[in-house]
C-alpha cells in the first residue's frame, strides 16, 4: 500500500502578492469535538484519502466534527494541475485493488445514509479510473444497500465507456463540475475544457435519465455576472438537476488570486436566480463546496 506523501508541487513564487484578508463572513471559529478526532482515526486507521484535506477544503473542521467526509479514490496524486486546486500534480501510484471495500467499511463505520465518492483525474489510465469508480459504488452499496450514493467524477476524457461504467453502478447522483465560466477555464482547468464538462453532463442524463446530475462553480475568480449567467444557462440546457455556487478562496500562493469575495446577498441572489432556471435543488453561499451538505438534497 502506497502511503508516502512526497512534496511534488513546486515552492511558492516569492514574488507572488500575499492573500488578502478573508470578509467576515468568511472566518470560521474551529469547532472543538471528539467527533473530530474519532473521523481523523478511522481514516488514518483504513488508509483513506478525503478531498477535504488533499484540497484544503474550509469545511473540513465542521465536517469531520459531526462524523462526514467526502472519500478521494484512485490516490492523492492527480495527474493535471487544474490553477485553483491544492491537490498534489505528480504521476500516480498504482490502484489499490481493496481501496474499494476500504471506503465501504469507512462508510459503514460513520454510518453514512449519504455518501460522496470523488477521485483525482487519471489520465494515465485507459478508462481515466472509471472501473475503479464502479467497484467502490458496488462494495459500498453490497455494505450498505440503503445509502445513497454521490460520485463526483472528472470529465474520463469525454469516454462514453467511461461514463457508461459509473452509470452501470447505479449511483444515484452523478456530479462533474463545472467550475468556472467558458472565458476562464483554459487558466483554471488544466486539460479540461467548458463544452467537454457540459457533454459528460448531458451524456450521463441521456444515457440514465432517472439520475441525477449535479455540477457546481466557484466564484470570484474574476467573472462577470452576464458570464455566470450563461454558465447556469448552459448547464439547465445540458439536463442539470443540481447545482452548488460557492466562493473560491486560494490555497496556497502557487495558486490563482481571489479576484472578488462575493457578499452573501449575492450568492442569494444567484441561488433564486438558479431555482427559477428549473434546477431542482441549489446550494448557493460563499462556503458551499460540491459536496458541502449534500445529504440536503432529496428528491421527494
Amino acid at each position: 500500500m502506497n502511503t508516502t506523501r512526497p512534496a511534488t508541487n513546486p515552492p511558492p513564487n516569492p514574488a507572488a502578492k500575499p492573500r488578502p484578508r478573508l470578509p467576515e463572513w468568511l472566518r470560521l471559529k474551529l469547532p472543538v469535538a471528539d467527533t473530530f478526532t474519532r473521523t481523523r482515526n478511522l481514516l488514518n486507521d483504513l488508509h483513506l484519502h478525503t478531498v477535504c484535506e488533499s484540497a484544503k477544503c474550509p469545511n473540513h473542521w465542521e465536517c469531520w466534527s459531526k462524523g462526514t467526509a467526502t472519500f478521494m479514490i484512485a490516490g492523492d496524486r492527480c495527474t493535471r494541475a487544474c490553477g485553483f486546486c491544492a491537490v498534489t500534480t505528480a504521476k500516480p501510484f498504482a490502484l489499490e485493488a481493496d481501496e474499494p471495500e476500504r471506503v465501504a467499511e469507512a462508510a459503514r463505520r460513520m454510518r453514512l445514509k449519504h455518501v460522496v465518492i470523488t477521485a483525482v483525474a487519471r489520465d494515465d489510465l485507459a478508462d481515466g479510473g472509471a472501473e475503479h469508480f464502479r467497484r467502490t459504488i458496488a462494495a459500498v452499496r453490497a455494505a450498505m444497500p440503503g445509502i445513497v450514493i454521490e460520485v463526483l467524477v472528472p470529465d474520463f476524457n469525454e469516454r462514453a465507456t467511461a461514463i457508461d461504467a459509473v452509470l452501470a453502478a447505479r449511483p444515484q447522483v452523478f456530479n462533474h463540475n463545472l467550475e468556472t465560466v467558458r472565458r476562464l477555464t483554459p487558466e483554471v482547468r488544466s486539460r479540461a475544457t467548458y463544452d467537454r464538462s457540459l457533454s459528460v453532463l448531458r451524456q450521463a442524463k441521456e444515457r440514465s435519465p432517472g439520475i441525477y446530475t449535479k455540477s457546481g462553480l466557484m466564484l470570484g475568480l474574476g467573472e462577470r455576472e452576464e458570464e455566470l449567467f450563461e454558465a447556469l444557462d448552459d448547464l439547465r440546457a445540458a439536463n442539470c438537476d443540481i447545482l452548488t455556487l460557492g466562493q473560491y478562496l486560494q490555497p496556497t500562493l502557487r495558486h490563482l488570486p481571489v479576484v472578488e469575495f462575493i457578499p452573501p446577498a449575492k450568492f442569494a441572489e444567484y441561488g433564486a436566480r438558479a431555482r427559477k432556471l428549473g434546477f431542482m435543488h441549489v446550494s448557493s453561499g460563499p462556503l458551499v463546496r460540491s459536496s458541502y451538505h449534500a445529504d440536503e438534497f432529496s428528491a421527494e
